[in-house]
């Protein structure tokens, strides 16, 4: 018997909070439910699923509870926050991805994972954090955090940011977990925030331990794809195409792009490094690395037709590369 093809779905931000950024917990849940009625369409074309999932807003309002709760009960680390997250979501995509799954007659149900990707001790982002997380305080208040060991910058009128590591992933420690999950018939929900990251402080994960980072979301899809074996990445955004020249009149959206192309657009300075630049580099590194045919970026609305459909979305293709 023919496994299906196994297809990852890197589900944006704007999918777990309302049109208004509304990050209430209806609101999630409402946005939620929208984004899994689409996911449960892919599984009806027959394909193997495991979908990943951003947590900024969520990791955002856990910081604020850190923060105003400080003088009643210690703030609780970054990876902490991920985990969760990572569950808080989780279990909520469960129950309507279940929903969306069975109201289409499919027999296949829902998974969440909580999930630990390595990252390397050694990054340079440990000694050089550049990853602005949670809101704005006043110079007095941010001093609270900084007595605590955090790194927090002043970012002018708007007042100082606490600023955190972004290692590149190396590995998502529980990818065969989720492998055998997607083997027993479950769309797997894993990976959410780019996973929590863990540093090995002994041989072969012997010495596990979480620490202070975010972790790239596209980049963790991309290379748990890859250790998957998939046939397809997805990544979801906002929009139905990557464009280039954007905001000048000779914009216009990219279709099927080949690896040189999309390379080449990418080193003129086409993508902006906070939004469509790591889900374009994510893109590449699947496809450029050997172990994944094709991987598309478009809109949560198009990914259905986009597993299949080279006319929808940007589409990188391993055998035009």
């Amino acid at each position: 018997m023919t496994s299906p093809r196994t297809v990852v779905i890197a589900l944006g931000g704007n999918a777990m909070t309302g049109a208004d950024g509304s990050a209430t917990p209806g609101a999630q849940r409402a946005a939620i439910a929208v984004a899994s009625g689409h996911v449960a369409d892919v599984v009806a074309t027959g394909v193997q699923v495991v979908l990943t999932h951003g947590n900024g807003p969520q990791v955002g309002n856990l910081l604020v509870k850190n923060e105003l709760a400080a003088h009643e009960v210690p703030p609780v680390p970054l990876d902490w926050n991920v985990a969760q997250t990572q569950a808080t979501i989780g279990f909520t995509v469960v129950d309507e991805l279940d929903a969306a799954l069975a109201a289409r007659g499919l027999t296949q149900r829902t998974a969440a994972l909580v999930t630990r990707t390595l990252v390397d001790a050694g990054d340079p982002g440990f000694t050089e954090p550049t990853k602005p997380v949670g809101r704005f305080l006043p110079r007095d208040q941010a001093q609270r955090f900084i007595d605590l060991g955090q790194t927090w910058e002043d970012r002018g009128a708007k007042g100082w940011r606490r600023v955190v590591a972004s290692p590149a992933p190396l590995s998502v420690l529980d990818s065969p977990a989720v492998r055998t999950l997607a083997g027993a018939g479950y769309v797997v929900v894993c990976a959410g925030g780019g996973g929590i990251p863990v540093v090995d402080d002994g041989r072969d994960g012997a010495a596990l331990r979480g620490v202070e980072a975010v972790i790239d979301k596209d980049l963790t899809a991309a290379l748990m794809a890859a250790e998957l074996g998939a046939d397809t990445l997805v990544i979801a955004t906002d929009v139905d195409n990557v464009m280039v020249d954007f905001g000048t009149p000779d914009a216009r959206p990219l279709g099927r792009v080949t690896v040189a192309e999309l390379r080449e657009h990418a080193a003129a300075g086409q993508f902006a490094r906070g939004s469509m630049g790591p889900k374009v580099d994510a893109a590449l590194r699947f496809v450029a690395g050997g172990t994944g045919r094709r991987a598309v970026i478009t809109s949560l609305e198009h990914i259905a037709e986009a597993v299949a459909d080279d006319a929808v979305g940007t589409v990188i293709n391993q055998e035009e590369s």
